[in-house]
């Protein structure tokens, strides 16, 4: 999400010594993301500008979310206004991470690399850089007042966040804003409120986390154990869940199918007392050496890597035992319903007028920032509650998203958004399973069959196939279908 900045103002120069320490580079993107009402087109074009912090080996560091769809990247010098083509080496939707390189790398000659600050605590004063289209470097001074665990835009897992107070301004080109200690890379930029002045960050352990991972064969990024908790302050769950000993840990109210978690034998009804050498407490806060008390998704997501084994001690039934985990990254295309579908285009299939596509995040989000609210609320609640309702997991499921007018459809046009579950008596999981059902009529009909009202729609097969074309030609569709 862009941040939202204060209306802009005369610019202070920046101190003399922090401006011969200048590592950044504008990041200029243009792109075009998918039309998911729309799945066999994309929408209009979009234009980014932004900055970008220089990082040894050539590389450049900016935010996911400013080349995600992207269809160029072009790096500029800030000081003579030099471009060159970028290209994006790694990139982590979840941390919202992004690592490009120049195609020539001596592009960046001259330029220091930014050392990364890892010592950033509570009460710091870390400096945004931003640059005046002259090249001019602004500096503005915030306080870090909160070092906590945050959700990132794109939800998924729970990541460090320092939480500044600052008063940013304006400029063209802060869709990336570079966060700065002693002239040491501090965090950049993840989202900003000019109403309250407060900043969230993407802080540099996070970002070592990655940097570190991109080093190996195949970037996998960050681990996951797949459990939900609930906290144990209450004296009446602790001794529902049979706790012995001092109040500690959380209790274990989900328990991914196919995760680490799970793999390890975790349940539902356990207490996790500890991780490593690290105790819990009754909240679900270990003390960090730098941070304080702090809670323990921190140990997974900063503090190790995919592959990487984990000792988780519990109480089960008031027994105390410890079990071994194995993490993994969980992919976005592992969920039944995807948190995320960037840089590719949307599955469809369209038959007869009817577009069936894949639910995913992605689809929900087309109604805007609001989309918790204004998306169907079936669908929102499917997504929601993937876990729970699909606890043996699931391919995908398959929706009626909208109904094209046309000869075939004549009576469903103000059918949309229903939950498809058979075509031709067959169980659908994903649209693979609906194209290759929709080859196999009944007495010459295709019958759909929907978890929602009217429950079931039929179709000519004959008429379909013979009106294809014109549907195509219609509705300017260049293909009737895109399968993975």
């Amino acid at each position: 999400m862009a941040p939202v900045f204060a209306k802009k103002e005369p610019a202070l120069p920046a101190p003399a010594g922090v401006q011969k320490q200048l590592s950044l580079v504008r990041v200029n993107v243009t792109g075009q993301p998918y039309d998911y009402f729309r799945p066999w087109q994309k929408k209009a074009p979009f234009s980014k500008r932004a900055l970008g912090a220089v990082l040894p080996q050539g590389r450049v560091l900016v935010t996911a979310d400013l080349v995600a769809n992207e269809n160029y990247v072009e790096l500029e010098r800030a000081e003579s206004g030099e471009k060159i083509a970028a290209k994006v080496e790694v990139v982590d939707y979840e941390a919202n991470l992004a690592l490009l390189e120049p195609v020539e790398k001596k592009f960046l000659d001259g330029l220091s690399p930014l050392e990364l600050a890892l010592d950033t605590v509570v009460g710091d004063r870390l400096s945004a850089w931003q640059l005046e289209p002259t090249g001019a470097l602004v500096v503005t001074e915030g306080l870090v007042t909160t070092v906590q665990m945050m959700h990132y835009p794109m939800d998924v897992g729970q990541f460090l966040t320092y939480r500044m107070s600052i008063a940013m301004q304006y400029r063209e080109n802060s869709y990336t804003v570079p966060l700065v200690k002693n002239n040491k890379l501090a965090g950049l930029l993840l989202r900003y409120d000019s109403r309250s002045q407060l900043l969230d960050a993407i802080p540099a352990p996070v970002i070592t986390h990655f940097l570190k991972d991109v080093q190996t064969e195949h970037y996998r990024g960050f681990p996951s154990v797949g459990f939900s908790f609930f906290p144990t302050r209450d004296p009446q769950l602790r001794s529902f869940a049979g706790e012995t000993g001092k109040p500690a840990g959380v209790y274990v109210t989900s328990v991914e199918p196919n995760m680490p978690a799970a793999k390890a034998g975790l349940q539902v009804g356990d207490i996790v007392t500890a991780i490593g050498n690290n105790e819990i407490d009754q909240t679900g806060n270990y003390v960090d050496p730098l941070y304080g008390k702090i809670e323990f998704t921190n140990l997974i997501t900063s503090h190790t890597y995919a592959g990487d084994a984990l000792a988780l001690k519990i109480q089960r039934d008031g027994k105390p035992m410890q079990l071994n985990v194995t993490l993994d990254h969980r992919s976005a295309q592992d969920y039944v319903v995807p948190p995320y579908n960037l840089d590719q285009p949307p599955a469809y299939y369209v038959l007869g007028g009817l577009i069936f596509q894949e639910l995913s995040r992605q689809y929900l989000k087309e109604w805007g920032g609001n989309w918790l609210r204004e998306a169907p609320q079936r669908f929102v609640y499917l997504d929601h509650f993937q876990s729970e309702l699909f606890p043996e997991g699931r391919h995908r499921i398959v929706i009626l998203s909208q109904v094209l007018p046309a000869n075939n459809t004549i009576g469903y046009e103000d059918f949309a958004y229903l939950t498809v579950t058979k075509v031709n008596g067959r169980e659908i999981n994903s649209l693979g399973n609906l194209a290759e059902a929709v080859q196999h009529p009944i007495n010459g009909f295709i019958k759909i069959e929907t978890e929602e009202d009217p429950k079931q729609i039929e179709l000519e097969a004959a008429q379909v196939a013979a009106e294809a074309p014109a549907l195509q030609e219609s509705y300017g569709i260049p293909s009737l279908q895109r399968l993975e």
